[in-house]
């Protein structure tokens, strides 16, 4: 198959949470395009069942692809665990999720050899941080803690509020007990409350975001496979963002975040791309 090395990067998440992800792909590969998908009328991912997860996966994969890309990064750690391995036999272009970079470089930096995680339900339940952590060092001990009220309070803006500190204050208790070095934030939108949990768990444990992680293996894997866009960005509107609803929030969301003017979100339907 000739991939066309001008096309987009596809990105995706359930929600806003992997505009964490796009921004780094915005930051570290400049000369690449993005279309965006997020999926706000149906999250959040992590607690629902696999086979949802990867039903919604094939949906918004088989959207990406009608947009042209060269390739997808899914970014969002529930469907990176439940159903990135489901998708990448089922396509025929390059697929990544931001489970393995962030592990790989938890694994890599911890000094005690005690990582946590924090994440969503479905994820934690997976295992998969634990079992490729341990793949790289059997010695790591890692400590999961699901906290499902992440997502709807930074969904809805509540990233500096009272609440949300008094939450990630009860969620984190548990992990300053166990003398970890190393917390990776297993969801997308975990990043954007990187400073209240920094500074909850302190200065001696080192904060990973997949995020970045996840930007320099696609960067890696463009070189490798000559995909890189040598023609640099020309278009007016080099990066598209797409979503099940609530566009305007949407749109709101990520232009505070963002380091790019986003002027317009598109509302779809994504039961048009149902199996078939």
């Amino acid at each position: 198959m000739i991939i066309d090395s001008n096309a987009p990067i596809g990105v995706f998440d359930s929600g806003i949470g992997g505009l964490t992800v796009a921004r780094e792909i915005m930051r570290n590969l400049p000369s690449e395009k993005i279309v965006y998908f997020g999926d706000t009328a149906r999250l959040p991912y992590g607690s629902k069942s696999k086979d949802t997860i990867i039903r919604y996966s094939r949906q918004i994969v088989r959207f990406l692809q009608s947009r042209g890309v060269k390739a997808i990064v899914v970014a969002c750690n529930t469907a990176s665990a439940l159903a990135l391995d489901t998708l990448e036999k089922e396509i025929d272009i390059p697929i990544i999720g931001v489970v393995k970079p962030g592990a790989r470089v938890a694994a890599q930096a911890t000094e005690s050899k005690r990582v946590g995680v924090i994440a969503t339900e479905a994820t934690i339940r997976s295992g998969l941080y634990t079992k490729l952590i341990q793949e790289i060092d059997p010695e790591i001990s890692v400590i999961g803690k699901p906290c499902p009220l992440f997502v709807p309070l930074v969904e809805e803006g509540w990233r500096k509020d009272p609440i949300t500190e008094m939450i990630a204050r009860r969620y984190l208790e548990v992990l300053q007990e166990q003398d970890i070095d190393t917390l990776i934030l297993g969801c997308t939108h975990y990043p954007l409350l990187r400073k209240l949990i920094g500074d909850i768990m302190g200065d001696k444990v080192r904060l990973v975001n997949p995020a970045y992680e996840t930007s320099m293996v696609l960067k890696n894997l463009l070189a490798d496979q000559h995909m890189e866009n040598q023609g640099g960005i020309k278009e007016e509107f080099p990066y598209r963002f797409y979503v099940s609803d609530a566009a305007e929030k949407f749109k709101e969301f990520a232009n505070s975040i963002l380091p790019y003017d986003v002027e317009r979100t598109k509302q779809i339907n994504l039961e048009e791309y149902q199996e078939l």
